[in-house]
Order: structure tokens, then C-alpha cells, then sequence
């Protein structure tokens, strides 16, 4: 077979690609546990994303298989070896703020809004149509490819946890979901719950916390939060909380409501990955109700959120530390607290590849241990790297260089791909350099030539793995 132009291969198919795109974005696929069955484990917008790709798959020919409704792969080619891609086509909520239905996949000025079009459910289509080329141009090939679809990406990794139980490891394999070039180390990853328990003392207090909420996910900055507040003078903090607002430059509301003091901030998404990306609508709050008289317990936990303010890479926990991977990074992503329960702080942490992660744990417990709390629910997602000068990294680089023009730079970074879920494999695209990453974000968009793009990328990549010699 002559050079291919792969590029032309995709652009034959770009209606296709953007009608298939469209599909699967248009469904809500958030995780929903309180709706959750034994036939749709992770709520029926996850499972009718699943199926829709699986479906997707048999129409265009490949072996489709769903692995417990959690999970699922489409399969090509023969042979002994296994090169797999993994994608998810589960998205994170919605939030608020947006110019556009978040699940209309509005396509405008060369774009196409949704939540998922750019994390994960756009490159993993790219991937898609990357396999249905090599498979519809008939070359030889020695590998089976897979794509392997997930579904819990955006919590708990239950997905690929139960396929791998129950499926081949790929010897080989790459994830579209994160950036270009390529990343060839990824920083490990730590959620735990920072515990207040119930105040036991009885005091009074002119002004007392009722509740405090903030945040939806450990690995998302919040954009909103709401505390009720009980007071006998709310006019003063009414307006000291509009002055704060100002002073801030940022928006919310005080409101009365059944005798209670509401109040409201709006702060900015951003993948917890890099909480400054964002504004911490739950640290922000915190630090306006640190100077106010509150009762003991509600002010023990304003202080514990506030001490985070502009403190995002361990400082708190005297833990900052850096190497060639990037810094370490704390985010604050969900925060609760209600006068008869006490407070519950989810973190995010993102520790570099050579860090010590038993030490920060145990340095983690001491400070908590001092400001009298308790750590819950501590776990950890290992580093993951692959050395530079691997044969997997070169055929990358390769592809990506002759379909851009670019020198293929090696990356690394805080978040955490299902890279780590493979034995040998490396996160590669699908955002572009100098590209907008609006990843988690209200108004999240792909460019649709990128994804064309990196369909071209995809294709090539496929074939130069898997080809027969």
C-alpha cells in the first residue's frame, strides 16, 4: 500500500464524525449512584453512553463486548500481542453558567459546546474513527486493537478496576485524554476527608453556623457555595459580606430566609489538577467567615478551609516539594458542615514522581492530629512514567511530528489519565498546545478541526503500532 494521507481519510468522514459526536455528547452522562441498579450500576445516562458506543461499534463492524455495564471495548485485527486506547465517556456535572445547553453539542464559530466534548467523549470518538480508518483502509496488521471504553473516570475507577478483573492487560496502549505531544509521566494522586467531629461543649455565640456547603467533586475547584447562618444583628454582616464581595471582585448574594442569614459566592471551575486555574468559591467564603465572631465548632472549621487560601501546593502540610513532574498540589474540592453533624473536608492531592508519599501522609496526620482531626478515607493512585527512550514514546513522537510539523515535546503532569491503569502506555491528546483547556469548565468546547486533527494523529498512530512488518 502506497503513502496514506490521513488527513484526507478524515475529512471523507467528517460528517459522520461530527453526527456520531454529536450523539453521544447529547447525553447526560453524569454519575448518578441514587438512581443506580444492578443493570445500570452507575446511573442510566453512564450505561446509555456505554451502549451507545458499543452500538456504535457493531454498526461499523467491530467485536463489541460490555463487561458488566461498567465498562466495555470494541476489537479489530488478529494476533498474540494487544495495543489498547482507553476513553471515557462518563462527564462530571455540568455546573452552572452556561451560554449554552450543556448537552445541546451546539456547533458555533467552529466549535462544539459540551460537557465531555473536550474531556473525554470528543478524543475518544477521535479514537474511534482512528480505528474505523485502519479498519476500513484494510492494511495488514499483526496486533489486535481495542478500545476500551470507561465509564468512572471522573470518580472512583470502578470501571476499569472491573474490567481488568475480568479482561486482557494490552501489552501496549495509549489514552486520548489529556494533552499533545505526549505526556510520558503523570503525578500520583491522593483523596482523603479532613474530619470535624460534633461539638460536644454547649456555648453560646452571637452568631452561630448552621451549614456550609461547597464543592461536588475532590478533583473539581468549587464554583459555588452557600452557608446559613444564625445571628441577632445580621445587618452588619450583610454588609460586611457585600464589602468583602467588592473587595474581592466577586459575585454572591445575602439574603433572610425563616430568621436564618444566607449567603452565596460564586468562584470559577477548574480541574483540581491545578486549583490556581480556578477560584475556590469554598476558600473564599472561608476566608470572610474567619473574621467573623462565630460559635467555637463553626469557626474551628471556617479556619481549618481559610488556612488554604492562595496555599495550594502543601504549605499547609508542610509538604511542598518539586521535581521534573511539577509541584505538588492540594485542592480543597468539597466541603460540609452542619451544626449537629460537624465538618467533613474532601481533598485532592497530586504528588510529584519522585515524592515520598508515606512521609506526606504521615506529616498530613500530624498537622491533623494538632488541629484536633481526623483522616478518613485515604487513597492513592501511584505515579506513572514510561522512559523517554521507549519504542512506544519514538513511534509517537514520529506520528505526531509528520502530521503537525511540530517537534513532539514530552510532558508531565498533575492530573491523572487512565495511563495509569495500563502496565505500559502513555496519555497522548487531544488538546493542542496553546490551546484553551476548559476541561471541567462551564462552556466547554472542542475546535472541531483539533479533533479532526488529532483523528488524523489517532489513525496513523494506530497503524504504525499495530501494522504487520
Amino acid at each position: 500500500m502506497g503513502k496514506i494521507n490521513w488527513m484526507e481519510e478524515v475529512s471523507k468522514r467528517k460528517d459522520a464524525f461530527i453526527k456520531d459526536l454529536q450523539g453521544l455528547l447529547q447525553i447526560k452522562s453524569v454519575l448518578d449512584e441514587e438512581h443506580a441498579t444492578a443493570d445500570a450500576p452507575l446511573g442510566q445516562g453512564v450505561k446509555d453512553a456505554l451502549q451507545y458506543m458499543l452500538d456504535l461499534g457493531e454498526k461499523d463492524g467491530f467485536e463489541s463486548k460490555n463487561v458488566g455495564n461498567l465498562a466495555g471495548h470494541l476489537e479489530m485485527g488478529e494476533g498474540k500481542e494487544l495495543l489498547g486506547i482507553l476513553g471515557h465517556v462518563d462527564v462530571v456535572p455540568e455546573g452552572d453558567g452556561w451560554s449554552v445547553d450543556p448537552y445541546s453539542a451546539t456547533i458555533k464559530d467552529g466549535k462544539i459546546y459540551a460537557r465531555g466534548s473536550s474531556d473525554d467523549k470528543g478524543p475518544t470518538i477521535a479514537a474511534y474513527y482512528g480505528m474505523k480508518i485502519v479498519k476500513e483502509l484494510g492494511v495488514p496488521l499483526a496486533k489486535r486493537i481495542r478500545l476500551i471504553i470507561g465509564t468512572d473516570e471522573e470518580s472512583d475507577w470502578r470501571c476499569v478496576e472491573h474490567y481488568f478483573a475480568n479482561e486482557e492487560m494490552p501489552d501496549t496502549g495509549f489514552v486520548p485524554d489529556a494533552d499533545f505531544p505526549i505526556i510520558y509521566a503523570e503525578k500520583g494522586i491522593c483523596d482523603f476527608d479532613m474530619v470535624l467531629e460534633p461539638a460536644t461543649a454547649e456555648g453560646t455565640a452571637d452568631v452561630e453556623l448552621l451549614s456550609f456547603q461547597s464543592g461536588r467533586r475532590y478533583n473539581m475547584v468549587p464554583d459555588f457555595a452557600k452557608v446559613r447562618i444564625k445571628a441577632a444583628n445580621t445587618g452588619n454582616l450583610i454588609q460586611g459580606y457585600q464589602g468583602f464581595l467588592h473587595h474581592s471582585n466577586m459575585e454572591g448574594d445575602a439574603s433572610i430566609a425563616d430568621g436564618e442569614l444566607i449567603l452565596t459566592l460564586a468562584g470559577v471551575s477548574a480541574h483540581g489538577a491545578e486549583p490556581n486555574d480556578g477560584k475556590n468559591a469554598g476558600v473564599l467564603m472561608a476566608q470572610f467567615l474567619k473574621d467573623v465572631d462565630l460559635d467555637v465548632a463553626g469557626k474551628q472549621f471556617v479556619d481549618i478551609i481559610a488556612q488554604f487560601y492562595q496555599q495550594t501546593r502543601g504549605e499547609v502540610f508542610d509538604i511542598a516539594y518539586k521535581d521534573e513532574s511539577g509541584d505538588l498540589t492540594i485542592n480543597v474540592g468539597v466541603m460540609s458542615y452542619s451544626s449537629e453533624k460537624g465538618g467533613r473536608i474532601g481533598m485532592n492531592m497530586r504528588y510529584p514522581v519522585t515524592f515520598d508519599k508515606n512521609r506526606g501522609e504521615e506529616k498530613i496526620k500530624e498537622v491533623l492530629a494538632a488541629k484536633q482531626l481526623l483522616l478518613e478515607n485515604f487513597s492513592d493512585s501511584t505515579p506513572t512514567f514510561v522512559k523517554k527512550d521507549d519504542p512506544l514514546i519514538q513511534t509517537l513522537q514520529k506520528v505526531y511530528e509528520e502530521q503537525t510539523g511540530e517537534k513532539a515535546e514530552l510532558l508531565a503532569i498533575g492530573g491523572g489519565t487512565y495511563a495509569r491503569a495500563l502496565d505500559h502506555a502513555v496519555a497522548f491528546g487531544a488538546l493542542f498546545p496553546g490551546s484553551e483547556d476548559v476541561m471541567h469548565q462551564k462552556d466547554e468546547y472542542a475546535p472541531v478541526e483539533d479533533l479532526l486533527k488529532a483523528t488524523a494523529i489517532y489513525a496513523q498512530t494506530i497503524y504504525e503500532l499495530a501494522k504487520a512488518d
